[in-house]
């Protein structure tokens, strides 16, 4: 085994979009025993259900603060567990929600990552992107169709959310989730600008093809022995096959024939 770094967090921020092999990841930090837990947590569809799983009262009140410090310990607690590195897997959408419950815990902090730091302690940023935007859309749309969002590396459904529907090509909806993709992206990119964060850079192409780097990067930069990642196998399977390709060809097609 490697040696580790010395420990310069205490926490870790994956800055994902939807479909960008950040579960893989997860499942992978979560694997090797030093590396916290992390979830999206701050989901905000999700946060009753965790609540609920925690034991934390809910109140009627949209707006608090009792139940978001009660919240937040417990969130700390579960996407740390014993390893002393608190993980999070943070969607764009979930951005705004995030910084305003932490605010009305810290209140007249300058910015978003000063109420990151303020709750969770030193954050290394991780940014997952995708490419590949067009195969990124219809990994999406096909998992709405299916209701099946996850498959265990045994092939068996790990994640399923509805009951399927007919698989239909829908070029509109691919158009509207590209757009939504490159917009998340860039937004992330222009958070990172602003704050002067340079992040750990990752691309679901790369890791896919090998995870286990991507995993050691992540574990070194957490100060954390980086050999650890080639103990850890992927938990997850990929869920494109020849619809998915065929969907993406078919939309890139039909694009570039507007364009002409």
């Amino acid at each position: 085994m490697g040696l580790a770094g010395i420990a310069k967090y205490s926490a870790y921020i994956l800055c994902a979009t939807p479909r960008s092999g950040s579960t893989l990841l997860c499942d992978m930090l979560a694997a090797t025993g030093v590396a916290g837990r992390p979830h999206s947590f701050f989901r905000q569809e999700d946060i009753p259900e965790w609540a609920d799983y925690w034991g934390v009262p809910q109140s009627d009140l949209a707006d608090d603060p009792e139940f978001d410090r009660a919240y937040l310990a417990a969130m700390l607690r579960d996407g740390t567990g014993d390893t002393g590195v608190f993980g999070l897997r943070l969607m764009w959408a979930s951005v705004a929600d995030a910084t305003r419950r932490l605010d009305r815990l810290h209140p007249g902090l300058p910015d978003a990552p000063a109420r990151f730091e303020k709750a969770f302690g030193p954050t290394l940023y991780v940014h997952l992107s995708r490419r590949d935007k067009v195969a990124q859309a219809v990994s999406r749309i096909r998992a709405e169709q299916s209701g099946l969002w996850h498959l265990g590396a045994d092939g068996t459904e790990r994640e399923r959310t509805a009951p399927p529907r007919p698989a239909a090509f829908d070029a509109d909806r691919i158009a509207a989730l590209v757009a939504e993709l490159q917009a998340d992206d860039a937004a992330w990119n222009d958070f990172f600008a602003a704050h002067r964060i340079e992040p750990l850079r990752l691309t679901y192409e790369t890791m896919a093809a090998d995870p286990q780097p991507a995993l050691a990067n992540i574990l070194s930069a957490l100060g954390r022995d980086p050999e650890l990642a080639r103990t850890v196998h992927p938990g997850t399977a990929k869920l494109a096959n020849d619809t998915s390709r065929e969907w993406a060809d078919r939309f890139r097609k039909a694009t570039d024939a507007t364009r002409e």
